[in-house]
């Protein structure tokens, strides 16, 4: 019997943390900046979301939107303005950027102290030093998840499909850090549906939809689909479903799963940032 995973009540989980700690904090609240440029739909919806949950807990949300036509030199410069203010906690810059803008070098343009989506090469040495720091959001969430189904880690076999900055090497670290065997899947991986069938572990997080076919899961595997892929106008994972539900032991929708836990780990990173910058403690 496959277990379905409900990314709303996990994330209203976290978010619920975060809105009890915020408000016993005295001289805040902490603000969390986005930086949209241009007009890309999927990222509107998104900005829209964090600015909504973000309101929600209390957390102050500012937004800075800048047209298509923004160059890499206007973009820096007001990061820089942000990195500057004391009265922004954490700054994230919504992916992606119009062509003609290096993300690489907007990343690195930002103050580590404040970069909560964990893109700075300071939080990805951090994090593989395996030392406190801002890990991205997406990877946060799958093992978020893991841990509240007591799906155990240490000496799992876990296979990562994907190997993006973002999720696939981060969310590797945090399995490896939980001393899980890992192993990086990629588009020139040998027998990838063999390597994946001795998976305890599967995160899918590669874009290609439906990818993952049912046969490839080990029985009672957990299978975190970090995919977001549309198709005929649905939103679709990259493992298929239906063939996956009634093998694996535990699954996540797409939509519905690890996406809205990307945004609560957003909100407990800017909340961390801000504890950090003032020097306030959880009470």
């Amino acid at each position: 019997m496959t277990e379905i995973v409900s990314g709303k009540r996990l994330s209203e989980e976290i978010l619920s943390d975060v809105r009890k700690r915020v408000s016993e904090y005295a001289g805040g609240p902490p603000c969390l900046c986005v930086v949209l440029v241009g007009d890309d739909p999927a990222s509107q919806v998104y900005v829209r979301i964090k600015d909504k949950a973000a309101r929600e807990c209390g957390v102050e949300s500012r937004q800075v939107r800048l047209p298509a036509t923004t160059s890499q030199a206007e973009l820096l410069r007001v990061v820089d303005e942000l990195n500057r203010d004391p009265g922004v906690h954490g700054v994230l810059v919504q992916l992606p950027l119009p062509s003609g803008i290096d993300a690489a070098r907007i990343a690195l343009a930002l103050d580590p102290a404040k970069d909560v989506d964990g893109l700075h090469p300071t939080s990805a040495g951090r994090l593989l030093a395996n030392k406190s720091g801002f890990a991205p959001c997406t990877p946060l969430g799958c093992i978020y998840i893991l841990d509240h189904h007591r799906v155990p880690i240490e000496g799992a076999n876990a296979v990562v499909i994907g190997r993006s900055e973002i999720v696939g090497k981060p969310v590797a670290l945090l399995l490896l850090h939980r001393n899980a065997t890992v192993t990086i899947c990629h588009s020139r991986t040998r027998d990838l549906p063999d390597v994946v069938r001795r998976a305890d572990i599967l995160v899918a997080a590669l874009g290609k939809p439906r990818f993952v076919q049912g046969d490839w899961i080990k029985p009672g595997a957990a299978v975190i689909d970090v995919g977001v892929n549309r198709v005929d106008g649905k939103l679709i994972g990259d493992v298929d479903f239906a063939a996956a539900n009634g093998r694996a032991g535990l699954l996540t929708p797409v939509p519905g799963g690890v996406g809205l836990l990307t945004v609560a780990m957003l909100l407990r990173n800017t909340l961390q940032a801000f504890e950090a910058q003032t020097a306030q403690r959880r009470p």
